[in-house]
C-alpha cells in the first residue's frame, strides 16, 4: 500500500513538474552522460542545466544549491578550458587517478565547505534543510573540481551525493529533479567504472 501511495504522488508530481524544470533535467542528464564518456559537451549542457537551476533552487528555497550551481559554472568554464589546452605533446589530457595530495586536499574542501555553509545558512536564511543542503553542495563542489581535472575520484563524490540529493529534492516537492539525481546515480557508478578503466590503461 505504501509503494502505490508513493507512486500515486510521484506522478502527482511529476504533472506538476514545469517546463523549465524539466529542460533543467534533459540537460543535466546529458552533461553527466557526456562526462562518462569523457566528451567536452558535457560543458556546454552542464551550463544551460545550472543556469535554470540557479533560479529554480533559489525560489525552492535551497541556497546552498544556488550557490553551488554558481560554483558549477564558474567550473564548467575551466573544466572546457582545460580540457580543451592539454599539456604539451599531448592530444588531450588523459583521465588519471588523484594523488594522494589531492584526495587529502578534496576532503579538507568538503568539510571546510560544509560547516561555512551550513553555519551561512542556519544564521543568513530561511532554509529548513540547512545541515542536508550545505552537505550535498559541499560533496559536489569538490566532485567538480575533481572532474574538472579529470580525476576518476570525482564520481565518488557525484555518488555520494546523488544519493542524499534523491530524498532531499523530493521533500523539497521538485520530484523530476529527484528522479534525475537516481539517474544521475546510476550514471556515477556507470562513469567511476569507465573512467577507472582508463585511468589503469594510462601509463
Amino acid at each position: 500500500m505504501e509503494a502505490v501511495s508513493f507512486f500515486e504522488l510521484f506522478l502527482e508530481n511529476l504533472y506538476q513538474t514545469t517546463w523549465f524544470e524539466a529542460v533543467a533535467v534533459i540537460f543535466g542528464l546529458l552533461s553527466v552522460w557526456y562526462s562518462k564518456k569523457v566528451n567536452i559537451l558535457v560543458f556546454p549542457t552542464g551550463i544551460v542545466s545550472v543556469v535554470i537551476y540557479m533560479y529554480i533552487t533559489f525560489f525552492a528555497g535551497l541556497y546552498a544549491d544556488t550557490f553551488i550551481n554558481l560554483v558549477y559554472f564558474v567550473m564548467s568554464v575551466y573544466g572546457w578550458y582545460h580540457w580543451t589546452h592539454p599539456q604539451a605533446g599531448k592530444s588531450e589530457r588523459p583521465v588519471r587517478f588523484a594523488s594522494r595530495t589531492q584526495n587529502l586536499m578534496g576532503l579538507l574542501a568538503t568539510l571546510l565547505s560544509f560547516v561555512l555553509m551550513r553555519f551561512v545558512l542556519i544564521n543568513y536564511t530561511d532554509s529548513n534543510v540547512p545541515t542536508i543542503d550545505a552537505l550535498t553542495t559541499a560533496i559536489f563542489i569538490t566532485g567538480m573540481w575533481l572532474m574538472a581535472v579529470k580525476k576518476v575520484e570525482n564520481w565518488i563524490y557525484w555518488m555520494v551525493g546523488d544519493l542524499i540529493s534523491v530524498p532531499l529534492y523530493y521533500f523539497k516537492g521538485l520530484v523530476f529533479t529527484s528522479f534525475q539525481f537516481l539517474v544521475f546515480l546510476i550514471i556515477a557508478v556507470a562513469g567511476y567504472l569507465a573512467w577507472k578503466k582508463l585511468a589503469s590503461n594510462v601509463s
